[in-house]
C-alpha cells in the first residue's frame, strides 16, 4: 500500500472486502447445496428405484439385473457432482465479473468521498503563497472531513492575524527604532560642528557616531531580515544579470579600497519577485565576498545563468580557509567564521546578518542557497531561483563581456 494514493487504497480495500464477502457466500452456498443433495442415494432413493424396476419387470416379464440398479445409482451420484461443480464454477466466474465492476464503482465512490480533501489540499497550496485570507468554507454533513476543514480554517485565521501583527510590528519598529538613532546622529553632528569643541570631545563624538552608525546598520538588517522571511508582496520580472551589475557598481568603491578585483560573467537569468529584495540579496553576497577576502591580491567572481528550470547566481571569492563544519552556520544570524580576523576589511565588521538575509530572501522567492568552502580558501555561494513563468529549459543568452573592477 505504501506509495499509493488514498483513493487507490480505498478502492483496493472495497474490492478486497467484496471478494472476501463473495467467497464466504459461495462457500456457504456450496456447503448448503452439498448437504441438500444426498452424498449418495439413500434408502428412500433405493426404495423408489427398486419399486420402479420391479413394476417395469412385472409389465415386461423381464427380470432386472443388479448391474442395472448399480448403474442408475452411479449416474445419480455423477449428476450430483456435476451440479456442485457447475454451481462452483459459475459462482466464481460471476464473483470475478461483479468484483471488477465493484472495483470501478469503488473507485468512483472513493473519488467522490475524497473530493473535499482535494479542495482542502488546493487551498493549502494557495495559502503557501501568503494568501492567508482564503478559507475552505466546506459545506456538507458534520463529519470528520468537515471537522478537518473547519480546524484548518481556524488555523488560517490565527496565522492571518499573526502575519498581520508581524507586518504591523515591522512597520512600527522601522519608525520607532530609526527615529531615536537619527536624532542622536543629528545632535552629535551638530555638536561636533561647533568651532570651540575640544579635541577630546571630537574624538568621543566620532566614537559615538560610529557606534550610532553600527546600531543603525544592525536595526536595518534586523528589519530587512524580518521582512525577507515573508513571501514578497510584489512579483515583477527581473534579471539577475542586471541586478548583479548594479550590486557590483555599488561595491566598486569598497573593492577598490581593499584591493579586491571583481570579475563578472553575467548571462540572462529572468526571475519573478521583489526586485529590491533580490538586489539586496546580491548586494549582500558581493559585500561579504569583498569584506571577507585576502588583504592582498584578493578577487571576487560573480556569474549568472539560466539552467534547466531555474536561474542561478554564483559568487566566488578568495579568502582565508573556511572549515567545512562552519559553512552551514554562516547562514545563521550573528554568526561569523572564526577566520574573520584575517579579512581584508577587518576594521569594518558587519552585523552578522548578511548571509541570513540572503537565505531568507531566496527561500521567500521559492529558491535555495548553498555554500561550499573552496580548498584554496574562500567560499562558493550559489543561489537557485525559479525561472520567470516556470518555463522549461531555455536557451541561454550569449555571454556578455567580462567586466572587471581593479
Amino acid at each position: 500500500m505504501r506509495g499509493r494514493t488514498i483513493r487507490l487504497r480505498l478502492t483496493l480495500l472495497y474490492a478486497a472486502a467484496f471478494f472476501l464477502a463473495g467467497a464466504v457466500l459461495i462457500a456457504l452456498m456450496y456447503f448448503y447445496l452439498n448437504q441438500s443433495l444426498e452424498r449418495r442415494p439413500g434408502v428412500g432413493a433405493q426404495k423408489v428405484v427398486r419399486e420402479y424396476l420391479a413394476a417395469r419387470a412385472e409389465r415386461t416379464r423381464t427380470p432386472v439385473s443388479e448391474e442395472l440398479y448399480r448403474a442408475l445409482i452411479d449416474q445419480a451420484e455423477q449428476n450430483r457432482r456435476d451440479t456442485l461443480r457447475a454451481m462452483l464454477v459459475w459462482s466464481l466466474v460471476s464473483l470475478g465479473a461483479v468484483g471488477i465492476a465493484a472495483g470501478g464503482i469503488g473507485w468512483l465512490m472513493a473519488g467522490r468521498a475524497l473530493h473535499p480533501l482535494q479542495r482542502i489540499t488546493a487551498t493549502a497550496r494557495r495559502v503557501a503563497d501568503t494568501r492567508l485570507h482564503e478559507r475552505i468554507a466546506l459545506d456538507g454533513p458534520e463529519d470528520e472531513i468537515k471537522d478537518l476543514a473547519d480546524t484548518f480554517d481556524a488555523m488560517l485565521e490565527r496565522l492571518d492575524r499573526a502575519f498581520d501583527g508581524q507586518r504591523r510590528f515591522v512597520a512600527n519598529a522601522s519608525h520607532e527604532l530609526r527615529t531615536p538613532l537619527t536624532i542622536n546622529r543629528t545632535l552629535i553632528e551638530v555638536a561636533l560642528d561647533a568651532p570651540d569643541v575640544a579635541e577630546s570631545t571630537r574624538m568621543l563624538g566620532g566614537t559615538l557616531l560610529e557606534v550610532n552608525h553600527r546600531h543603525e546598520r544592525l536595526i536595518e538588517g534586523l528589519l530587512l531580515l524580518a521582512t525577507s522571511e515573508q513571501c514578497p508582496t510584489e512579483h515583477r520580472g527581473a534579471d539577475l544579470a542586471d541586478l548583479a551589475r548594479s550590486a557590483i557598481t555599488v561595491a566598486t568603491s569598497a573593492a577598490g579600497q581593499t584591493g579586491v578585483r571583481i570579475t563578472a560573467d553575467l548571462r540572462t537569468a529572468p526571475v519573478l519577485g521583489d526586485p529590491l529584495l533580490l538586489e539586496r540579496l546580491i548586494q549582500n553576497l558581493v559585500d561579504n565576498a569583498v569584506r571577507y577576502n585576502l588583504a592582498e591580491h584578493g578577487w571576487v567572481s560573480v556569474r549568472s545563468r539560466s539552467a534547466a528550470d531555474h536561474a542561478e547566481l554564483t559568487v566566488d571569492n578568495s579568502g582565508p580557509a573556511v572549515p567545512a563544519s562552519e559553512v552551514d552556520g554562516l547562514f545563521e544570524p550573528f554568526r561569523r567564521s572564526l577566520s574573520a580576523e584575517r579579512l581584508a576589511d577587518s576594521g569594518n565588521r558587519g552585523a552578522g546578518l548578511g548571509l541570513s538575509i540572503v537565505r531568507s530572501v531566496a527561500q521567500a522567492h521559492g529558491g535555495a542557497v548553498r555554500a561550499v568552502a573552496r580548498p584554496e580558501g574562500g567560499l562558493t555561494v550559489t543561489v537557485d531561483l525559479p525561472l520567470a513563468g516556470g518555463h522549461g529549459k531555455q536557451q541561454p543568452a550569449p555571454p556578455r563581456p567580462v567586466a572587471s573592477v581593479p
